[in-house]
């Protein structure tokens, strides 16, 4: 498993391409050697090829448009061609996550996994609280969508603070979606006052490394680092910490 970064982290810092090739540089400085690209301001994809390729980086998955993978999946693919990326992301449910969206996303994106899938990519979907709801007949949101799509057609970028915001269990999650989490946001949860708090990985209360472990078994490729918010905190430090942990347990 390689560890990466998310870019959404550093959102605040790419919004031209002057800060994003800035922080795509800090990011290669610090260690890291994959990223997912999401969030960032608009790009030509061969900048971003000259990007990666100056400063070392591969980017291993995105989150990327929702029509253009809708209506035209294989213009997706081309565009992720360019810059050497298979994985193409989903950062959340169109109109947002509920039984009755659910069953839109499902007629919306089955095509599109399946016609990614025959050409080489694969479709990521990525998770927040809400897809541990429950739906009327007992089942979650998540399982509602695993059993929907093939795990071959359709990856699910787990991310183990909302899992664990969610009430579920991130190990015995990732065991039940072995074979379908090659990519896995690893951000943390820690208690301030009364309020539950992103947190560098390693600096919260999460058990990383039987988390960790469970990836591994799972199938697991790439584990990038998130931290939607820094609170007073630079998001280079942050990562630089997540990074330091993650080293200190033998990942790279």
């Amino acid at each position: 498993m390689r560890i990466g970064v998310q870019f959404y982290t550093l959102r605040d810092h790419c919004k031209t391409l002057e800060e994003f090739s800035e922080s795509l540089k800090k990011v290669a400085e610090i260690g890291y050697k994959t990223v997912q690209i999401s969030g960032v301001c608009e790009f030509e994809p061969e900048w971003l090829k000259k990007e990666l390729d100056k400063n070392g980086l591969e980017c291993v998955i995105t989150h990327w448009n929702y029509d253009e993978i809708k209506y035209e999946p294989l213009t997706a693919k081309k565009k992720h061609d360019i810059f050497g990326c298979k994985y193409i992301g989903l950062g959340s449910m169109p109109g947002g996550v509920n039984e009755e969206n659910l069953q839109k996303f499902i007629k919306d994106y089955r095509r599109s996994a399946k016609t990614l899938a025959e050409h080489g990519s694969k479709l990521f979907y990525h998770n927040h609280h809400w897809e541990f709801s429950k739906c009327k007949d007992g089942k979650t949101i998540l399982d509602k969508i695993t059993e929907a799509f093939p795990a071959n057609e359709l990856g699910i970028t787990l991310d183990t603070f909302w899992v664990q915001y969610g009430g579920a269990d991130c190990v015995e999650v990732i065991k039940k979606l072995s074979g379908r989490v090659q990519c896995i946001h690893l951000k943390d949860m820690q208690i301030v006052n009364d309020e539950q708090r992103m947190a560098p990985v390693g600096h919260g209360n999460m058990n990383f490394k039987n988390i960790i472990e469970a990836a591994e078994k799972a199938g697991a490729e790439y584990l990038l680092v998130e931290q939607d918010k820094c609170y007073d905190e630079d998001p280079f430090e942050c990562l630089k910490k997540s990074y330091d942990y993650l080293t200190s347990l033998g990942l790279n």
